[in-house]
């Protein structure tokens, strides 16, 4: 069975940057385990001092809900009462705003990444490049 691990953190971090390298964008990468807890977090060059906390309550998100922050965010456009006051149960710890999705192994959640400095679409794109390198 594979867990989380600081290498597979790195590992997803590091294909996260090169991603954000090629759109050319500065981005902070925060990996979590299944539970949420942090795992790995890099703050890339240029990337706002509060992206640390975006970007870590992104990936804390997708791995709590099972899904990318994309589709977390596109249930509260809804206006599902639940998506909008999430927030408020848990202030500061969540953030189901586009830039994180689950990174998978084996068919299993071990946790998710999430990404911030972007625009939401740069974050997300360099949130899948992290998760897919999990995968192979």
């Amino acid at each position: 069975m594979i867990e989380m691990n600081l290498a597979i953190a790195e590992q997803a971090a590091r294909a996260a940057q090169t991603k954000a390298r090629e759109l050319g964008t500065p981005m902070t990468v925060s990996v979590v385990d299944e539970a949420g807890r942090l795992v790995y977090a890099a703050r890339g060059d240029g990337a706002g001092f509060f992206s640390v906390n975006t970007s870590r309550a992104k990936a804390v998100a997708a791995a709590n809900f099972k899904r990318s922050t994309k589709e977390l965010g596109e249930l509260m456009a809804k206006g599902q009462s639940f998506w909008t006051a999430v927030g408020a149960a848990v202030p500061g710890e969540l953030l189901p705003s586009i830039g994180a999705v689950p990174i998978m192994a084996n068919g299993r959640l071990i946790g998710a990444i999430g990404c911030g400095g972007g625009t939401g679409e740069q974050d997300h794109e360099c949130a899948l490049a992290g998760a897919e390198t999990v995968k192979r």
